[in-house]
């Protein structure tokens, strides 16, 4: 027997000391309800349970993205349902205008109606906001820029793609009245428009709309690009305008550049990684760009004539609005994409980080045995040393 170096109690101590820890992490884990408290207990798991939760906020924030999304469309496209019933009311007065039977009295007062309805319209495309962000200004239209102040980009299409057209030949001529003159263009003793030879357009691509001082160029596969043109009116000396000019937008000498940016919609984040955005094209609402800018019914040819015009106004609301739902149902099952992925990347965070707290009670409860024994033993291998004593005696 010994007294110097009691091993024993040593030996005691220790298993004492690792059942206590043992014990200590067993209670981290069952008030935390967490396997991995911290990043010695699973490094690898640790880490990849870290990106796995960031992964899991991201996607919620993604969620309301979305959601918030689907509120914006739902207040632009309410808007537009206001502007469509009107634009249908002012192809009523057109109609009503075009009949004989009416008097120039009757005509100004339908043509007093359409003026307060075209107000409306721009007011309700000044006006129309979510979070303080004008909707219908054309703050969240694609944009496109030319070298020229005379033809300046007005729409195009989203199958347009982004980059650099070119234009040799385009001269817009006008009727009297003050509209563009399609035939006179396309006519080869005109000088017809020329597209640059590999300069961006599609093959087969010609002008075959046009509107209140706009040409309208399509082509293949849903190709449409407008250009809006200063017109040059002719006056006598009251002041009154007469005629127009022809306008020279672009010449074999004056090439005329049209610049497509692709750029300009609302930026949607619907996802919780970089790169994963919607981008959502709200269309620009205005007289000029609905082409109803001039549009009167004062007269039976000026009724006549709204008719056609009011007409593509409704076309192009009934366009923005189609473009809009097909938004919100995408939006929709994003939505639900992004439920379904939160739900499942949480289900893999609970495997790796969670733990089984019948299995930790378990644990927890031998490990607590396991103290109560080690606190025993050294209690007696401390009371050896002192049994010497008595063969001292």
């Amino acid at each position: 027997m010994k007294i110097s170096y009691n091993s024993a109690a040593m030996h005691a101590n220790n298993a004492l000391n690792a059942s206590d820890k043992r014990v200590s992490q067993s209670l981290k884990r069952l008030s935390s309800g967490l396997k991995v408290t911290a990043a010695k207990d699973n490094p690898s798991g640790y880490a990849i349970g870290r990106r796995m939760n960031a992964q899991i906020t991201g996607v919620s924030v993604a969620t309301e993205n979305a959601n918030r999304g689907t509120s914006i469309i739902e207040t632009a496209d309410g808007a537009l349902t206001e502007v469509h019933d009107m634009l249908q009311r002012m192809n009523e007065l057109a109609v009503k205008g075009a009949t004989g039977t009416l008097t120039t009295t009757d005509r100004e007062m339908l043509n007093q109606e359409l003026k307060q309805l075209k107000q409306e319209v721009t007011r309700i495309a000044t006006d129309t906001e979510f979070n303080g962000q004008p909707l219908l200004d054309g703050s969240f239209d694609l944009r496109g820029y030319t070298n020229s102040q005379i033809a300046t980009v007005d729409y195009y299409s989203d199958e347009v793609l982004a980059k650099q057209y070119t234009i040799n030949d385009l001269t817009v001529y006008y009727k009297d009245d003050g509209t563009i003159d399609l035939e006179k263009m396309n006519d080869p003793t005109t000088t017809p428009p020329a597209f640059a030879a590999g300069a961006g357009f599609p093959v087969g691509v010609k002008i075959t709309e046009v509107g209140q001082d706009k040409v309208t160029i399509t082509g293949n596969q849903d190709f449409k690009l407008t250009i809006a043109v200063k017109p040059d009116p002719t006056y006598d000396t009251d002041g009154n305008i007469t005629g127009y000019n022809p306008v020279v937008c672009a010449s074999a000498g004056n090439e005329l550049e049209i610049n497509v940016t692709g750029i300009g919609s609302m930026d949607m984040q619907i996802g919780a990684n970089e790169g994963q955005q919607l981008n959502i094209r709200i269309p620009k609402i205005s007289l000029d760009r609905l082409g109803i800018e001039r549009t009167e019914v004062d007269t039976d040819d000026n009724s006549t004539k709204a008719i056609d015009e009011i007409k593509g106004a409704i076309l192009y609301v009934s366009d923005a609005r189609s473009r809009l739902g097909a938004y919100q149902n995408r939006l929709e099952h994003t939505v639900n994409s992004l439920d379904i992925t939160s739900e499942n990347m949480t289900s893999s965070y609970s495997r790796i980080m969670d733990v089984d707290m019948a299995e930790e009670m378990t644990t927890y409860t031998t490990e607590q045995v396991i103290s109560q024994a080690a606190v025993s033993m050294l209690a007696q291998a401390n009371e050896r040393p002192s049994q010497v004593l008595q063969l001292l005696q």
